[in-house]
């Protein structure tokens, strides 16, 4: 089922198809062939832009929650063994000290939609009736329609395509690498080895999703995966995690 197929979504995919082609036309004079990849990009930017404010929760999120590890961990110790009566002092914990256990899912859910659209837009032949006009442009010769996994398995990937759209990759890849490495929160010695091992692997699970996405939407996920980086360097500068407070677990 297609539920942009629906009004009011078929309505907004038809707005975005439409606000991105006159953007694309704007840019046309001084972008060339590449002005739609450029559209695509300018776009990331005011989202990512946009989204600074829930950057900046996020960041106090992750900085009170270090803080409040060790109460955690007493916590655990007390009602380890009545998981119900330890979620429910945990939330009061979390409650009292006027911070959110979800802040660090809020910039994923508020860009969701955007990705979700680009995606959209460059996957549709035929947005409202009409040819999709965007699936005509092209950057470096690639349709922005591409994705790497179906071009590959299509038999339609030439050197250009695979060369692009691996540089995407790696580069989505290459931010979640940083982000592993510098701004992993430390973890208290009782946080269970699952949990450690996925907050090791989440930040590559955007460079997995570009192998599957159009070009288009690789784009956006390279320049958001780079912005959310260096966002995140900035403000752990401004609001520090005290090392101290708790112990790390950083396995290899």
């Amino acid at each position: 089922m297609d539920f942009f197929a629906l009004p009011p979504l078929a309505a907004l995919l038809d707005l975005t198809t439409q606000g991105l082609l006159a953007l694309t036309s704007f840019l046309s004079p001084v972008a060339g062939a590449a002005a739609a990849a450029l559209a695509v990009v300018l776009v990331t930017l005011v989202v990512r832009a946009a989204l600074i404010p829930v950057g900046v929760s996020q960041a106090r999120a992750e900085r009170d929650r270090a803080r409040l590890a060790p109460r955690l961990r007493v916590l655990r110790e007390r009602w380890g063994k009545n998981p119900e009566r330890l979620q429910r002092e945990t939330m009061q914990l979390y409650r009292d000290a006027g911070v959110s256990p979800f802040a660090g899912c809020l910039p994923v859910l508020a860009q969701a939609p955007v990705v979700g659209l680009l995606y959209a837009v460059f996957l549709h032949p035929t947005v409202a009736g009409h040819a999709n006009a965007l699936l005509t442009q092209q950057l470096a010769g690639v349709p922005l329609g591409t994705s790497l996994l179906a071009a590959v398995t299509g038999g339609s990937a030439d050197a250009t395509t695979v060369l692009l759209l691996g540089i995407l990759v790696a580069v989505i890849a290459g931010a979640g690498e940083l982000t592993r490495r510098f701004l992993r929160p430390p973890f208290d010695p009782a946080t269970p080895r699952a949990v450690v091992v996925m907050t090791a692997v989440l930040p590559f699970t955007t460079a997995v999703v570009a192998l599957f996405v159009p070009l288009a939407a690789g784009l956006y996920l390279a320049v958001t995966t780079l912005w959310t980086f260096g966002q995140r360097l900035i403000l752990r500068r401004i609001y520090p995690i005290d090392d101290g407070r708790v112990a790390s677990h950083r396995p290899a």
